[in-house]
């Protein structure tokens, strides 16, 4: 036995020997196969408190997430550290009371194995303050005036009590909680959401305070003034416009208007409008913008001492279509030495514009023409152009739309033009 342990003792350092070459070589052949790779851990690692005292609240700034450089095989950066949960940075407040601390951040790291080569930053400066909570009603201020003739009515705030929440001195410090809704030229119902501000006694603002809910919702009654009326203004059109001519529109600004008497009575038994003076559109044969005075009862009035409106009155031309049949096609820009032969010879051309243009047109008027500038021995299938002397008129078809020139050699000759 004694010599079997000597034995044993002697080989041992070659058995040590033997171990460690057998682990280096498995180190040696798993790092080749998944090699470790420092580097920057990209993905963002919030700042987390655990332990907060729920009558404390942290006041100071603090920076939103930390920087890491990492140590880890190939394979773990590739799917471990890849989920937006395996690494993460707690700051410990258990036990602590209001007052200003250094702590260290301390970096949590599930997959492995991963070694954390640098963190920035490692600590951080936290002030904590007792929490303080104040209900307060909501103050509303009105910023304008209503438009003329209206007045301001009730007004409803939903919710009428907010909650102020923050640190004891600034709490402290809030007197009041208002809202400001804008009246200017209102002349209804106004019902908005409205954002509230914390006001100190001097009304200043009173930063790093919460206030639950941020805005509420107000409703604001606007009334019209006893004695005032809003009317529509009604056009009074006379006459006819020009024969081959129709009416489009008649437009007029303002389309209502304000009106005031000292007896309300008067504006009451208004039949919701009021009409302007005779507008004679007699002959017209283009769009009006006429300035006139509105015919208002005895004891009214315009608010503001609106006198006149603005009316445009819109007139158009009264349009139709003429077809003109066996219209010849004339050829332009043939070069020397060439002719052309069209087919067919002539064509049938309808023709749309106002009637009273189109009464006023004759055959020589109209001219259908094929440019062959540039063309060269061939046929070719070409869309003729119309031309028309009275400008205002426009060609709305060709029958038919395509014809065939046949380009050769020999003499070129006119295409005559008919006896208008």
């Amino acid at each position: 036995m004694l010599k079997l342990l000597q034995k044993v003792l002697r080989l041992l350092p070659t058995l040590l020997t033997a171990f460690v070459l057998s682990l280096a070589v498995w180190i040696s052949a798993v790092t080749a196969n998944d090699p470790m790779v420092e580097k920057a851990y990209l993905n963002p690692v919030p700042v987390e408190f655990v332990g907060q005292d729920s009558n404390l609240i942290i006041t100071s700034d603090l920076p939103d997430q930390v920087s890491l450089v990492l140590s880890a095989p190939q394979s773990v950066w590739n799917l471990p550290l890849s989920e937006s949960d395996a690494v993460r940075a707690l700051v410990d407040l258990s036990g602590l009371e209001a007052g200003t601390y250094t702590l260290p951040i301390q970096i949590q790291i599930i997959p492995q194995p991963v070694r954390k080569t640098s963190q920035t930053p490692e600590t951080m400066t936290i002030t904590l303050e007792p929490l303080r909570v104040k209900e307060l009603p909501v103050s509303l201020i009105l910023r304008g005036s209503p438009a003329t003739g209206y007045q301001m009515g009730e007004a409803s705030i939903n919710p009428s009590v907010v909650t102020v929440t923050g640190p004891a001195a600034s709490v402290d410090q809030v007197a009041r909680v208002r809202a400001t809704l804008d009246v200017n030229q209102a002349n209804q119902v106004i019902n908005r959401s409205v954002a509230l501000v914390a006001l100190d006694a001097e009304d200043k603002v009173v930063s790093n305070v919460s206030i639950v809910p941020g805005e509420v919702a107000i409703s604001q009654e606007v009334t019209q003034r006893y004695g005032y009326r809003n009317v529509v203004v009604k056009v009074v059109a006379t006459g006819q416009v020009a024969d081959g001519y129709r009416l489009t529109n008649i437009s007029v600004f303002p389309p209502a208007v304000t009106v005031f008497s000292a007896d309300p009575q008067i504006v009451g038994d208004l039949p919701g409008f009021v009409e302007t003076m005779p507008l004679d559109i007699t002959g017209a044969k283009d769009d009006l913008d006429v300035s006139i005075g509105l015919d208002l009862p005895e004891g009214v009035s315009v608010v503001g001492d609106q006198t006149e409106v603005m009316v445009s009155v819109g007139v158009a031309a009264i349009e139709s279509s003429l077809t003109i049949p066996n219209i010849p096609v004339e050829v332009t820009g043939l070069p020397l030495g060439l002719r052309a032969t069209v087919s067919p010879e002539e064509v049938t051309v309808i023709i749309s514009g106002p009637v009273a243009l189109l009464d006023r047109l004759s055959v020589s008027d109209v001219r259908v023409v094929v440019d062959l500038t540039n063309y060269t021995s061939g046929t070719y299938q070409l869309v003729p152009e119309v031309e028309i002397l009275i400008l205002e008129l426009r060609a709305e078809s060709i029958l038919p739309e395509t014809i065939q020139v046949t380009i050769s050699r020999g003499t070129s000759a006119a295409t005559p033009r008919p006896t208008p």
